[in-house]
Formats: C-alpha cells, structure tokens, sequence
C-alpha cells in the first residue's frame, strides 16, 4: 500500500516498510507454518517410535527376568523331592547339591536349606551358620507353605545383607519339608542394572509396596508419584505402561513399567525425556536455523528488490518531476518564440517606414542647392538611416523564420548558407559571452536534400550548448565543414567547460541535462540526435573536462528523410 506525506508526495521510507514487511510475511508464514506442520508430524511419529522400542525392549527383559526367576524355581522343584530323601540320610548330600549348582549354573545360588513344617531349619549347606536357624515367622516361610512355591521380596534377614529365597514346598512321610535356595543379589541385581539406555536411562524393581527390589542406578524417591501410579494401575501382566511425567526434583522424565512374577513386581525403567527425545531437540534446532536462513535470505531479498523498486520508483518520480519542469520551460521557450515573431512583426512596420523615409529625404535632396551647407553629412547619415533598416529587416526577416512552427518539409538546401545564418544570429550573444565563432567550410559542398528548419535547430542547438559552456570563462567556437568522401562531414568544438565522461553516454537521452531548472530541457541534443539519425547520417561526442567538447555531425551527400525507415527521432536512452 503506498503511504504519502504530508505534502501529498509518495513517502518511500514508509513504502519501503510496508513492502518490506508484506514481502517478509507472504514468504516467512508460509515457510514457517510448513516446517511446524513437518516438525509436528516428525515429532509424533519419533515419540511413537521411541514408545514402540521401549514397549519391545521392557517386553524382552520381562521375559528374560521372569525366565530367570522361573528357572531357578524350577532348578528347586527338581531338587525338592531328592533333597527331602537324601538330607535325612546323608548329611553331605546338602553340600555336594549345592556345589553342582554353583558349578553348573554358576554363582547365582548362595546357600541351601531344608526346613521342617515349623519352621526349623533342619539341613544347610552354605558360608553362613544357619544350621537350626528358625524361619516359622519369615514371611516367605508362610508363603510356602500355602501356595507350595514362593519367590520371596528382597529383605536382610538373619545374615543382614540383601538377599531374596526360592521356595518349594514338599511332602514327605505325611511331613511337609520346604526346601530353600538363597539367590545372590547381586547378581539379579546386575541383570537388571545392566538395562541402560544413553546416559540418563536405567532400571530398576519395585514390589508391590513401592520398595526397591535391585539397587537403582541413581538416586530415586521410591514413593515418586510415577512409580506409584504405574504400581495402582489396573493392566494386563503383559502390558507396558509408559508415562512423562516430572520427578520430586522437577526433573521431567520418561518412565516405562512392566509387571514382574505374576504381577508381584514392577520393572520400571526411567530416562530424561531430553535425551530420550535428543533427536526431536536436534531436529528442533535444525530446523530452527534452516527456517532463520530461510528467513534472513527472504527479509534480504525483500529488503534489496524492494529498496531496489523504490529507488526506481524515486527516480521516476524525479524524472517526472523534471519532465513537468521541462515541459513548462519549454511551453514558455514556444510563448517566448511566439512573443517574439509578434515583436519581430511590429518592428518591421516601423523599420520599413523609416527606409522609405529616409528615402523620400533623399529624393527631396536632390532639389537641394549642391552648396547647401551640411549636406554631405545629411546624405551620409540618410544611407547609414537606410543600411541599418535593412539590417533590421533581415534580422527580424531570419528571427521570423525560427520563431515559426518547425516546418519538416524537406527540399534541396545548401549547408554552408544556413550554417552562416545561424553563425549570424548568434554572433551577438557570442559577443555577451566574451566568445568568438570562428567558421572554415569548404565552398564547394554538395547541396542535399533535408529539412531547413530541422538544419537550423541542429546547429543553433549546438552553438547554443557550446556559448552556454563559455558563459563564464570565454573562449572560441570553431565550426569546420568539408566533404569526405559520400558524406559531408561538420564538426563545432568549443573550449568551454567540457563534459564528464560519466556523462557522455546519456547526453543523448531525452530529457538528461545537467544545468539547472529553467537553463535547458534536456532535449535538444536528443532532438539534434534523431534528426541527424533520422537523415541517415551519425552525430557523435567527443570532450574533456576543462579542456572542451568536439561533436562531430556527418551527413549522407544523397540525404533523404525517411520516415517509415528511421524511427521517430528521438534516441532512446542508452
């Protein structure tokens, strides 16, 4: 939207603003909201993506704890029965058992004990002194003996280190026998620990009382709300729970959850959601940056295309501007033609009168005694009356032929005559500018067919720049013309003020001037150049700064105007 000042003239600071900020927002928006929709879209897909893999991975370590846990469940079934037999007669069979595990399986199984139905442990084999330990009040003791195998909680029991049991309850000449295997924690509590994702990502148990099964990685609040939220959360034993949530230390998480051992434990596993989602943030900056180039370059090209049309705008309006003022200099250069013509007519009257005069006196003179005194000087200063007049009358009979309507018709006209009559007319501003024409044309060139009127304003235009170059300094004008070959060549040099080479190219362009307002309209040198062209002849330039200018005019010797052929006269800009 163009904005105008005060003045009612167009405010191109403002414009420029205004096409600047249009332009910005017709191509940042667009940008801008196309890479929200994809980071959008990436982003849901990567956080589905990234949920997908922590349901496939939580799903594989609960099946590789659970198959863990079962197998040692099962390694005690096996041993159950035989173990109830061969206690009761070797009292050896407890150790050598224990040291097939240990060889076998590996260091997974710590101690082994048969404890009778009250609770007393009645064999043992193991580095610890439990030999007659009593479990009747162990919570796991209990458990056996009602569900007939248990895999206990984690707890300190009577060794005071962190240890968890393998139940398996049997019968045996209508007693019931338990036998127990002590699983090392430490390392159960590698097979989880060893669940690690990135810096931040780690797990860990829980039971159903919210207490610590395996030692987490870092420190851990394990009453946290999250953990708490997964552990009262009605789901299927074989589903995972995924939440982002924030910690007790405003830390925002992501956390994964998976049931343990018949839904007894939860295997929670925890990350930064920072850099769960790193690439998200990544991908965040990326686009960020390729969206600020994005915009830097557009707010670039906007800003140069637009100050770029605004100047051009300006210069426009300049040129507009100087076109009005040109064209009412001009208007009032016709008015003064025409006021002139009209002078030029009304001394014509009186001068002729005055010649006619003057020669009736001279006619009544010659019934004048020969010895009249002074009649010498009456007769010289009646010629003098009668030379002057017609003087007048060729000067104003010559300005008449100028002042009227410029006259196209082409005829056969001699260069040199009308050369000389223009040289004439202008000999008295010459005279005003300290000035001197100086002519050298050869005689015997070949008359040509062109316009007189169009001669004239080629050759009055060009002495008229030359005198106007002069105006301060003085100087000579020297108009040299001659014959070359098929053309006839003429060239006016000044020693004037000379023209900047900058400028040398434009001075044809119609309305290029560089003298101030109401000295010049900048077309007369773009008309000279189109009537010479319009002949089929060349005008061309040649100048130095202080030094002077030289233009060269050539012209056809068979010289025909051709309109339909060459153009409309005027040179188009360069």
């Amino acid at each position: 939207m163009k904005a105008f000042s005060e003045s009612g003239k167009l405010d191109y600071h403002s414009l420029v603003i205004n096409r600047i900020l249009t332009t910005v927002l017709v191509s940042v928006i667009p940008m801008v909201l196309a890479a929200g929709v994809m980071f959008y879209q990436f982003r849901t897909s990567y956080q589905e993506k990234v949920r997908a893999h922590l349901t496939t991975l939580m799903k594989k370590h609960k099946e590789r704890i659970d198959t863990f846990l079962n197998e040692r469940l099962g390694n005690i079934r096996f041993l159950s029965q035989q173990c109830m037999i061969e206690s009761s007669n070797n009292r050896n069979f407890m150790e050598e058992t224990l040291a097939a595990l240990q060889r076998d399986i590996g260091p997974i199984y710590v101690d082994l004990g048969l404890v009778d139905a009250r609770g007393m442990q009645v064999a043992y084999a193991g580095p610890y002194r439990l030999g007659g330990a009593h479990y009747a009040e162990a919570e796991w003791f209990r458990q056996a003996m009602q569900k007939n195998d248990v895999i206990s909680d984690v707890f300190l029991g009577l060794r005071g280190l962190p240890h968890f049991i393998v139940a398996v309850k049997k019968s045996w000449e209508e007693k019931d026998w338990v036998l127990r295997a002590t699983i090392d924690f430490g390392a159960f509590n590698t097979l989880v620990e060893n669940i690690r994702i990135g810096e931040t990502g780690f797990a860990f148990i829980l039971n159903r009382e919210g207490q610590f099964q395996t030692k987490p990685l870092y420190e851990v609040a394990a009453a946290s709300g999250p953990y708490m939220e997964m552990l009262s959360a009605e789901v299927r034993e074989d589903e995972v729970q995924i939440l982002e949530m924030k910690d007790d230390y405003g830390q925002e998480n992501l956390y994964a959850g998976a049931f343990l051992k018949g839904g007894d434990w939860l295997l929670v596993y925890q990350q930064r959601t920072s850099e769960a989602f790193a690439d998200i943030r990544r991908t965040l900056n990326v686009a960020a940056i390729i969206v600020l180039l994005g915009a830097l370059a557009s707010i670039t090209l906007a800003v140069v295309r637009v100050k770029t049309m605004a100047r051009r705008l300006e210069e426009a309006e300049h040129e507009k501007e100087m076109m009005n003022e040109q064209i009412v200099e001009a208007g009032k250069l016709a008015s003064v033609g025409e006021l002139a013509a009209g002078i030029a007519h009304e001394i014509n009257n009186p001068v002729a009168i005055m010649a006619e005069e003057a020669g009736w006196i001279e006619d009544l003179l010659e019934d004048v005694p020969p010895d009249l005194e002074n009649l010498p000087e009456i007769q010289r200063a009646l010629k003098q009356i009668r030379t002057q007049g017609k003087r007048c009358k060729e000067i104003t009979h010559k300005l008449l032929s100028f002042a009227r309507r410029t006259d196209s018709t082409v005829r056969e006209i001699d260069l040199r005559e009308i050369v000389e009559e223009i040289v004439e007319i202008s000999a008295q501003r010459a005279r005003y500018s300290n000035a001197t024409i100086d002519t050298e044309i050869d005689g015997d060139l070949p008359r040509i067919q062109a316009s007189p009127t169009e001669i004239q304003q080629v050759f009055l235009n060009l002495i008229n720049n030359a005198l106007d170059a002069m105006e301060k300094t003085g100087g000579r004008i020297d108009i040299t013309g001659r014959r070359d070959g098929e053309d006839i060549l003429f060239e006016i040099a000044d020693t004037g003020s000379g023209i900047p080479e900058a400028n040398l190219n434009k001075i044809f362009d119609p309305f290029f001037t560089t003298k101030k307002v109401g000295k010049g309209t900048g077309l007369g040198l773009s008309i000279c150049y189109g009537i010479i062209r319009k002949m089929g002849g060349e005008i061309s330039v040649q100048s130095r700064v202080n030094e002077g200018t030289r233009f060269t005019i050539r012209i056809p010797v068979l010289a025909r105007v051709e309109e339909s052929k060459r153009g409309n006269g005027f040179r188009r800009g360069m």
